[in-house]
């Protein structure tokens, strides 16, 4: 468990370094893995209307939910990877 953490915190400060910035969908599923994996299950009440990104954000971390947060950081993990590549 502690080297998965340490490997999901690991991506966490890869990803950042990308040279060329993900397309959204692929920033989507990044932040939902990443809430997922940190935070678990969504929480909280689901943005305005007229938030279009806080929204988007919000359903594609609701579509996890129910996946363990040792899954969501080993995909998380994955994901990373094979954009690091």
């Amino acid at each position: 468990m502690a080297d998965l953490k340490a490997q999901f915190e690991q991506a966490s400060d890869d990803i950042k370094k990308l040279s060329e910035r993900p397309d959204n969908d692929t920033l989507l599923k990044l932040y939902a893995l990443f809430k997922q994996g940190s935070e678990g299950d969504v929480n909280g009440p689901k943005p305005g209307f007229f938030d279009f990104v806080g929204t988007a954000k919000y359903e594609a971390w609701a579509k996890l939910k129910g996946t363990s947060q040792d899954d969501a950081m080993k995909k998380y993990v994955a994901l990373v990877k094979k954009l690091t590549g």
